[in-house]
């Protein structure tokens, strides 16, 4: 028998709206005091079809935090609840791509600790391009830091032509009750996007939008919190129903890394460092099965005959390409960035090898099984 996991069902008085009912379960949740202000913005349905909102604590001078929310039946279940994938089947408002993404949802696990120096069992791969026109070098204006708590899940990006597109397939929402400045694209494998700030941002609720779709401009909106001194876009990063730091995560063949305090760090493409104020050009996305070379240092990077050093040459790749990865096998070990020492090799499409170690891909394991 399934046992759902609910939102504590704080007391509800029978003149409650929805609205009072979502936002107390939320304050419930969270241990909040019972007058923190929540903003709740009911979407679509009532509570006969079931709703699908958005509650947001809004943030003042800091930034808010937001969760779309399911009510079905007298329940409430937020992002990266348990219950909010077997909720989804109880909202008949929802599209039938709803019922399917949401039906996907998981509570959030941070990675652990991994047999691989310099790795984890998280799989940093996003299949995500940067936020604008591929080609295309914004300034990269704010390194890793919080859009809400502590986790750094968001990076500033600014400049080029200012318009902000999405970084990948996926549900567009409206987050803010203003119905400015924040939209939300939730992708598969369970990430999701945030782009804060937008001026002219399109209206959303649901819409299914592509790579590269508009949403808005680059700006300074603070409806719901925060602040800004200059336009620009806040994009954030969150994953099973939680902001996620950013950090070694990849976006438009560029890999985010945190330094120091918040807004500090740097990004790489391959053994390219570009550091705070510098310019990030947009590669695209990195496929699933792909990998970025990176020899830690800039130099080509042999191509073999088979998986280990005992095998021909038999060409060479630079640093910094893209690799696509039909499958992996043991080899001789090699050492690489930040001491991640393997084993693993992988067969690239034209049937050469390389060492696992010299190509980045975001996880230590074989991205397209094993030969």
């Amino acid at each position: 028998m399934l046992t759902l996991i609910l939102a504590p069902a704080a007391p509800v008085r029978a003149a409650d709206s929805l609205e009072d009912t979502v936002a107390a379960r939320l304050r419930a949740k969270l241990t909040l005091e019972s007058d923190r202000p929540v903003r709740v913005s009911v979407l679509r349905g009532t509570p006969d079809t079931g709703v699908l909102g958005a509650a947001v604590l809004p943030g003042g001078k800091g930034y808010p935090e937001g969760w779309l929310f399911l009510h079905a039946g007298g329940e409430t279940a937020f992002e990266g609840d348990p219950a909010f994938a077997a909720l989804a089947a109880k909202v008949s408002v929802l599209s039938a791509e709803e019922h399917r993404v949401f039906g996907q949802a998981r509570a959030y696990t941070p990675p652990q600790p991994s047999k691989h120096p310099a790795k984890s069992t998280a799989d940093y791969r996003t299949a995500l391009r940067l936020p604008y026109a591929l080609g295309q070098a914004w300034s990269y204006t704010g390194g890793p830091h919080p859009m809400s708590g502590s986790a750094r899940s968001s990076i500033d990006l600014a400049g080029g032509d200012g318009r902000v597109l999405a970084a990948g397939s996926g549900l567009a929402y409206t987050m803010c009750d203003s119905k400015k400045g924040w939209l939300r694209v939730v992708h598969d494998r369970g990430l999701a996007t945030d782009y804060y700030h937008l001026s002219g941002n399109i209206a959303a609720n649901g819409d299914r939008v592509a790579e590269g779709d508009f949403l808005g401009d680059i700006g300074t909106d603070v409806s719901c919190g925060g602040s800004a001194s200059g336009a620009h876009v806040h994009f954030s990063l969150r994953r099973d129903g939680a902001y996620v730091p950013m950090d070694h995560y990849v976006f438009g063949k560029w890999v985010i890394r945190a330094q120091g305090d918040p807004y500090d760090g740097f990004a790489m493409h391959g053994s390219t460092r570009v550091d705070i104020d510098g310019k990030l050009p947009n590669y695209g996305p990195l496929g699933l099965d792909q990998g970025l070379v990176d020899t830690d240092g800039g130099t080509a990077l042999n191509r073999r005959a088979g998986p280990g050093t005992a095998q021909p040459v038999v060409g060479t790749v630079a640093d910094g390409e893209t690799v696509t990865i039909q499958c992996s096998a043991t080899g001789t070990e090699h050492t690489g960035r930040d001491g991640y020492r393997s084993t693993l090799w992988d067969k690239l499409a034209d049937g050469t090898w390389v060492s696992d170690v010299y190509v980045w891909t975001g996880t230590g394991e074989p991205v397209d099984g094993t030969c």
